[in-house]
């Protein structure tokens, strides 16, 4: 009987989910992004390469590559220039959630339940979160912003988006014309800005700053 009763909420998800991604690319101006590099043609930095490189030693350790395969990804590693180069070499040692770099810039939707956007991830230029009946969680504090604007859209409906946010990362909220910083520490001059521009229904935006440091005297 429980099981018969919950069985149309999958259901229910995946239409949420569907109808989401509709509504995000309908907002999204069009030829908007065009200009911009996706996310797996960004420049892969030194400390990415140590990521992926920490993934295969450890695949090697537990025997899931042989020391032949290893120094094969080895060599490609120590010479890809892209993130997606990098990211190929771990997508059969570790499932979706585990990866160390996250190139995934569709929206983002939460239907009845929770989803989460945290580690290694490329924030794209304009993301759309759908949020109903459940909370999104975005985590900047490791991620690689693909423009110093960030513009999430995001639609609310009894659900909630609690951002997570580095030192020198602001936040600003823009619902129905109005503005609203929601971060409390000071940012320098020209530093990143998020802005969560807003339609919702009994939604809210939390954001989680670091702790304050103290000054020295």
């Amino acid at each position: 009987m429980n099981e018969r009763a919950g069985s149309w909420l999958p259901k229910l998800q995946e239409v949420g989910e569907r109808l989401a991604e509709e509504w995000a690319s309908a907002r999204r101006p069009q030829g908007s992004g065009d200009d911009v590099p996706q996310p797996h043609e960004l420049r892969a930095s030194d400390a990415d390469r140590e990521r992926i490189a920490q993934v295969l030693q450890d695949a090697h350790a537990d025997g899931r590559l042989t020391l032949d395969e290893l120094e094969e990804r080895l060599g490609v590693l120590y010479a890809a220039r892209t993130l997606g180069e990098l990211a190929a070499l771990t997508t059969d040692l570790l499932p979706a959630d585990e990866q160390p770099l996250n190139l995934d810039g569709r929206p983002v939707a939460a239907i009845f339940k929770k989803e989460q956007r945290g580690g290694r991830w490329v924030v794209p230029a304009e993301l759309g979160v759908t949020t109903m009946f459940g909370t999104t969680k975005l985590d900047f504090r490791d991620a690689i912003l693909q423009n110093r604007l960030i513009v999430i859209n995001a639609t609310l409906v009894f659900g909630g988006l609690e951002i997570h946010v580095p030192e020198g990362l602001e936040v600003i909220r823009v619902a129905k014309d109005k503005t609203v910083r929601l971060t409390k520490q000071p940012t320098e001059p020209g530093a990143p800005v998020v802005e969560v521009r807003t339609t919702n229904f009994a939604g809210e935006v939390k954001v989680k700053e670091p702790p304050r440091r103290k000054r020295r005297r």
